[in-house]
């Protein structure tokens, strides 16, 4: 039961370094990182090497204003916008530089969104992450 359960893991990590564009893991290293703190040291370091990370966007559904809460781990241009289903801009929120560190953003929609589902696209570097939203 316990080789079965190297197996998996080697498997997992294998998976997750390859989605990361890592590379691949080798056998002669399954060792080293077969240890629980070393997978989320793995996950630590990647969290480190991302440009943006922990974004929230809220409240959902939204009425007036559109509040984005983000941790940026590396100074670059910035930009956030609200995307359509169809994924043409529909309103641009911010293009600027945000400095490193949690940022919390508010903006007005200033009755621009009809209601509906959008989604919301921050951009910082060549990084993005998307997010959805409903609109009441």
């Amino acid at each position: 039961m316990k080789r079965n359960y190297r197996i998996v893991h080697y498997v997992i990590l294998t998976i997750m370094l390859a989605m990361s564009g890592k590379g691949m893991l080798y056998a002669s290293n399954f060792s080293a990182l077969s240890t629980s703190k070393t997978t989320v040291n793995i996950i630590n370091e990647e969290e480190e090497e991302k440009a943006v990370s922990n974004v929230k966007v809220f409240f959902n559904p939204i009425a007036q204003q559109i509040s984005v809460s983000l941790k940026v781990n590396k100074q670059n241009n910035t930009t956030i916008k609200v995307m359509d289903a169809l994924g043409n801009e529909v309103l641009s929120l911010m293009n600027g530089t945000l400095e490193v560190g949690n940022q919390n953003l508010n903006f007005e929609t200033n009755d621009k969104l009809t209601a509906g589902f959008y989604f919301v696209r921050v951009s910082v570097g060549t990084e993005t992450v998307v997010k959805r939203i409903s609109v009441r």
